[in-house]
C-alpha cells in the first residue's frame, strides 16, 4: 500500500471510528456530517469523497461491526469441537447475540437495523476490508461439509439474520415478551427448521 492510499485508508478509519462512538452516544439522527468530520479530524469536504451522507456510512458501520462480531465467532467454533453443519450454525448466532447482551450500546446500534437490505447492499456496492467477511465465513463452514447441499443458501442466511436480529432486540433489552434465555431455545429450534427447509437431500443411487 502505497503512501496515498495509506492516507486514505487512515482518514476513512478515522471517520468509521468518529461516527460509531457518535452514533454509539448521541444517536444518529442528532450526529451530523460536521460533527462527524470535525471529531474525526477532518474536513466536511473530506466526508463526501468517501460516504454520500450519514446514512451510508451508517449502514456500512453495521455490515463492519457485525462481521467482526462474526469474525470472533468464527474464530471461537474454530477451536470448539463442533462437528456438525446445524450445530455450528447455531453456535454463531449465540456467539454474537451473547456479546450484543453483553453490549447493550452495540445492541441499539446494530440489531434494530441489522436487516439483509442494509447489509447486502453495503457488501456488495461498497466492500472495503472486511465488511464483507459473514458470507466468507459461511462459504468456509460449508467448505467443511462437502456433503452438505443447500437450496437457495443465500435465502437462508436472509431468513436467519432477519429472525435472530428482530427478536433478539425485545428480549435482551426489555424482556419482552420473555427473556432472552427463554427465547434462546425456541430461536434455535426455529433456525434449525430454516437450515432444515434448505437442505437438499441427496437422493441419487450409490
Amino acid at each position: 500500500m502505497g503512501k496515498v492510499d495509506e492516507n486514505k485508508h487512515q482518514k476513512m478509519d478515522a471517520l468509521f471510528q468518529s461516527a460509531y462512538d457518535l452514533f454509539l452516544n448521541q444517536g444518529i439522527e442528532k450526529t451530523s456530517i460536521s460533527d462527524i468530520a470535525k471529531k474525526a479530524g477532518v474536513a466536511k469536504g473530506t466526508f463526501y469523497l468517501y460516504f454520500a451522507d450519514k446514512y451510508e456510512i451508517r449502514d456500512r458501520l453495521i455490515a463492519r461491526t457485525a462481521s467482526r462480531l462474526f469474525q470472533r465467532a468464527h474464530k471461537a467454533l474454530e477451536t470448539a469441537d463442533i462437528p456438525e453443519f446445524e450445530d455450528k450454525i447455531i453456535f454463531i448466532v449465540d456467539y454474537v447475540l451473547n456479546a450484543m447482551q453483553e453490549n447493550k450500546l452495540i445492541l441499539r446500534f446494530i440489531s434494530k437495523n441489522l436487516s439483509w437490505g442494509i447489509f447486502r447492499q453495503a457488501i456488495t456496492n461498497n466492500m472495503q476490508d472486511d465488511e464483507g467477511e459473514i458470507l466468507a465465513y459461511f462459504s468456509n463452514i460449508l467448505l467443511d461439509h462437502p456433503t452438505i447441499k443447500l437450496r437457495a443458501p443465500e435465502t437462508m442466511l436472509f431468513l436467519i439474520i432477519e429472525l435472530a436480529s428482530s427478536t433478539s432486540y425485545s428480549t435482551i433489552l426489555d424482556n419482552d415478551p420473555m427473556s432472552f434465555e427463554e427465547l434462546k431455545p425456541y430461536l434455535n429450534e426455529s433456525i434449525r427448521a430454516i437450515i432444515r427447509n434448505h437442505i437438499i437431500e441427496d437422493t441419487a443411487e450409490n
